[in-house]
C-alpha cells in the first residue's frame, strides 16, 4: 500500500511540473478573450446581453411605436404615414421634341415633312436651318417658326377652334 502511495505521489509531482512548463510556454502567447471566458456561462456580459440585439432595444427601427416613441417624434416626425402619391404612368405623356437644326440630319433631302406622322409633338428653335421646308406639326415655338419662315419655308399648325381656346375649366363645368 505504501508503494502505491509513493508512486501516486511521484506521478502527481511529474504531472504538476509538466503542467507548469506548459503554462510557462503559454504565457508568451496572448490569450484570446474567448479562451479567457471558457467555462463562464455569460462571458462577462450579464444574463441577457449576449443573446442578440436585446441590450440595445432591438435592431434598426424596432420599437418606434413603443419604447423609442419619443425618439421617433423628435428625430423622425414624418416617418409613419403616406406622403403624396405616385401618378399612374398611363396618364403621364412625355412630349417628343425636335430642334430646327436636327431636321436636315433626321430627314435628309426632304422638303415636305409631316412631324405628326413621325411621332414628334413639338418643333423647337435650336440650331440653324439650311434650306426652306414645309413642316406639319402639332406645336412649334415662336423662334422655330421665325427661323423656318426666314428661309422661305412654312410651318403648318392644326387649326384651334374657338370652343377649345375659349372653354376653360370654369365654362365646361369641370372643377
Amino acid at each position: 500500500m505504501k508503494l502505491i502511495r509513493k508512486y501516486n505521489n511521484i506521478l502527481l509531482y511529474l504531472l504538476s511540473t509538466y503542467n507548469k512548463e506548459k503554462c510557462r510556454n503559454r504565457d508568451n502567447v496572448a490569450r484570446t478573450k474567448t479562451k479567457k471566458f471558457r467555462g463562464s456561462m455569460t462571458h462577462g456580459k450579464g444574463k441577457k446581453a449576449g443573446r442578440g440585439a436585446g441590450l440595445r432595444g432591438g435592431r434598426g427601427n424596432a420599437g418606434l411605436h413603443k419604447h423609442r416613441y419619443m425618439h421617433m417624434l423628435k428625430y423622425m416626425p414624418n416617418h409613419f404615414g403616406v406622403h403624396g402619391f405616385k401618378r399612374p404612368q398611363g396618364i403621364i405623356k412625355k412630349e417628343m421634341v425636335i430642334n430646327v437644326g436636327q431636321l436636315d440630319e433626321a430627314f435628309p433631302g426632304k422638303k415636305d415633312i409631316d412631324l405628326t406622322k413621325e411621332g414628334i409633338d413639338k418643333l423647337l428653335g435650336g440650331g440653324t436651318i439650311k434650306s426652306s421646308m414645309k413642316i406639319t406639326v402639332n406645336a412649334a415655338s415662336v423662334k422655330a417658326i421665325e427661323k423656318i419662315e426666314g428661309k422661305g419655308g412654312k410651318v403648318i399648325l392644326p387649326k384651334v377652334t374657338k370652343e377649345e381656346s375659349v372653354e376653360g375649366p370654369e365654362k365646361s363645368g369641370k372643377k
